[in-house]
């Protein structure tokens, strides 16, 4: 896995699917990215990765800070365009990391790592700051 660390956009997938909020004008992709993920009965840890990804996108544009760990400038350039999320995302983006959170192949590899609970602690920390 080309993970660097348990943030939400520490790992290639999700850097490089940040990417195309460079070119989003709308909640449109991140809502797509969402549904998608959840419409999906299998998935893999890309897919994971970037549902995570969605969710933090979400998260931060109800007021999560953007880790300075992170390169996030297609974020804060995407939410600059777009402003808050729709009641929608913050559902899907909820339903989408108990989703992650539970029984999905990133949760194992990160329980191989010895670091579940640290990257369980991230998504809780995302999902605190979803609003209801």
């Amino acid at each position: 896995m080309g993970t660097w660390s348990e943030e939400p956009f520490g790992n290639d997938t999700a850097a490089d699917w940040a990417w195309e909020l460079d070119e989003a004008d709308s909640w449109d992709v991140v809502a797509d990215a969402l549904q998608e993920y959840l419409g999906d009965d299998e998935t893999d840890a890309g897919a994971d990765e970037v549902a995570v990804a969605a969710a933090a996108v979400v998260a931060h544009g109800a007021g999560l800070p953007l880790s300075e760990a992170e390169d996030t400038e297609s974020v804060e350039g995407f939410l600059a365009r777009v402003g808050a999320p729709p009641a929608s995302a913050a559902t899907a983006a909820r339903a989408a990391l108990d989703k992650v959170g539970g029984q999905s192949e990133l949760a194992e590899l990160w329980a191989d790592a010895d670091e579940l609970d640290e990257w369980r602690a991230t998504l809780a920390r995302v999902r605190d700051a979803l609003p209801a």
